[in-house]
């Protein structure tokens, strides 16, 4: 297959997904990883829109980049205005940004209804704002804005629109499924009608309402398209963009295309971490090629196939992308779980081994306690390394205390005191949280920050608690589970008590040594 063209919109269309507001040093942050894995575009945002996006253009014209060009948004002009007066146009100059992208509307619905002018005035505004740019010396995509719908209500005219970028000057006609709603099947079809027709590079931009924006994507590459427009882990509006991160994987490895180079292909895994971790977004562990779960393996007979012959249930080796494979702990996996965990961490063990007997023993008394190992795999792998003897603690409780008050103008507040001994030294500190699970965290964290300066690079993304024993009411055991993650990695932890503050203390600790554990064998 031939070249395809990735061009990420992270920084733009992704920063509009709920829950997720960059600074610009986290949109610089993430540009730079974006140039490093080899993506040839970067949309930085739009510049006419807000202050935000016009400071990142102007700090990166400071920075070089290797791989990628600086990419600015837009829209056409005003209607019935001037393509040198309109204030956006104006602005995506004055960034200083050699290529723009701009939208514009293909849908008469849009064009009567929204913009309430004249499907005539519409065709000017395209051509008016792409020569405008042009004449400026500036590289221009154009993003034909709800095209698939577009066409499938008023054929002739989506295509005059197209026609007409193309003919002012546009260096790519993106064809977007805005609404995302378009079936994979229409989206090949319409794809190889529209693709005789353009001389000059044709991409594709999709949104996930309908669960099928990778697909679409990888459809409309196969029925033309050069280019592709996609989001980081999916990131934006509604239910999202097109994936980027399995769109390169099913490129690079399904396709053979050479959209970035194979020698990055392994940092996959890396930079969606990375970039779920600046957009303060939990890790999905179901994400395709990248997630924690796109290779983990649970029933014994999966596990038994796959440790004889990988293939027999991994589509890829997972490394290619940076990934790894996990054989989750669990009662359906009984020794060779274990023996495979061993294996995985150095230790050594036999089936025949007492110490083999021991762990799984002491794996079925706690799940029986409550414990499920499978959803906290961090846990599991110090609970191995204590259980034999591999493992030092990196400070030791002498004991803590949580106070919850209530105000009286109702406010509720939470602190927590504790005393830890840290590399022989007592520490005795004191912090308040939003919770009393939180009031733990940050003390903790304040009494190790100077023994253990990487506990700034992590932060808790997930919190679960679930009460095992309803008939026991409040008396319940109650099971916490705690995601944790840094720039790179994302795991699991737990605790079990019938007490919610120890067990959530349990499965802190745990959080926070496994991140010591996991920098100490790095180093």
């Amino acid at each position: 297959m031939p070249k395809v063209i990735l061009y990420d919109t992270t920084l733009r269309d992704g920063s509009q997904g709920e829950g997720i507001s960059y600074s610009v040093t986290d949109k610089i942050g993430i540009a730079k990883e974006l140039d490093k894995l080899g993506i040839p575009y970067i949309e930085g945002g739009w510049p006419g829109s807000n202050p935000k996006d016009m400071e990142f253009f102007q700090k990166m014209a400071k920075t070089r980049l290797k791989n990628a060009r600086l990419t600015a948004f837009g829209s056409t002009r005003k209607a019935n205005t001037k393509a040198a007066n309109d204030s956006n146009l104006k602005a995506i100059i004055k960034s200083g940004a050699k290529v723009v992208t701009i939208f514009g509307k293909t849908w008469d619905l849009h064009i009567t209804d929204v913009l309430k002018t004249t499907l005539l005035e519409n065709l000017n505004m395209i051509k008016d704002s792409i020569g405008f740019l042009v004449s400026n010396g500036l590289l221009v995509f154009y993003d034909a804005e709800h095209f698939f719908d577009a066409y499938k209500a008023n054929k002739e005219y989506s295509i005059n629109c197209l026609l007409a970028a193309q003919g002012s000057g546009a260096k790519a006609i993106v064809l977007c499924d805005t609404n995302g709603g378009t079936l994979t099947s229409e989206i090949a079809k319409i794809t190889e009608e529209i693709r005789p027709q353009i001389k000059i590079w044709l991409g594709i931009h999709c949104h996930n309402d309908a669960g099928l924006a990778v697909a679409n994507s990888i459809a409309a590459i196969q029925s033309g398209a050069d280019m592709v427009q996609g989001t980081i882990n999916g990131y934006g509006e509604r239910c999202g963009n097109a994936d980027l991160i399995p769109i390169i994987g099913n490129l690079k490895i399904k396709l053979n295309s050479d959209c970035i180079d194979s020698s990055k292909l392994k940092d996959l895994t890396r930079v969606s971490h990375f970039v779920s971790e600046i957009s303060n977004m939990k890790q999905l562990t179901n994400q395709p090629y990248t997630g924690a779960s796109a290779f983990a393996h649970k029933g014994g007979v999966h596990i038994n196939a796959v440790m004889k012959n990988p293939k027999t249930y991994e589509h890829i080796d997972p490394g290619l992308v940076g990934n790894r494979r996990r054989i989750l702990v669990s009662e359906l996996a009984g020794k060779t779980g274990i023996l495979i965990h061993a294996r995985n961490l150095e230790l050594n063990l036999s089936k025949e081994d007492p110490k083999t007997k021991k762990v799984l023993k002491l794996i079925q008394t706690l799940e029986n306690q409550g414990y499920h190992f499978e959803a906290a795999e961090a846990s599991f792998e110090l609970l191995m390394k204590r259980a034999l003897k591999k493992y030092k603690r990196f400070f030791d409780l002498e004991g803590f205390r949580v106070v919850v008050e209530k105000q009286l103008d109702k406010k509720i507040t939470s602190e927590a005191i504790i005393k830890l001994r840290v590399k022989g030294a007592k520490e005795h500190t004191a912090a308040e949280g939003d919770g009393p699970v939180n009031a733990l965290d940050n003390a903790l964290r304040k009494a190790l920050k100077d023994f253990y300066p990487a506990l700034s690079k992590m932060h808790l993304s997930d919190f679960k608690v679930r009460v095992l024993d309803e008939k026991a009411g409040t008396a319940a055991r109650v099971r916490v589970l705690i995601q944790s993650q840094d720039e790179t990695d994302t795991w699991s932890t737990i605790g079990v008590h019938e007490n919610i503050i120890e067990a959530s203390w349990q499965a802190l600790v745990d959080s926070v040594e496994y991140k010591l554990l996991k920098d100490k064998t790095n180093a």
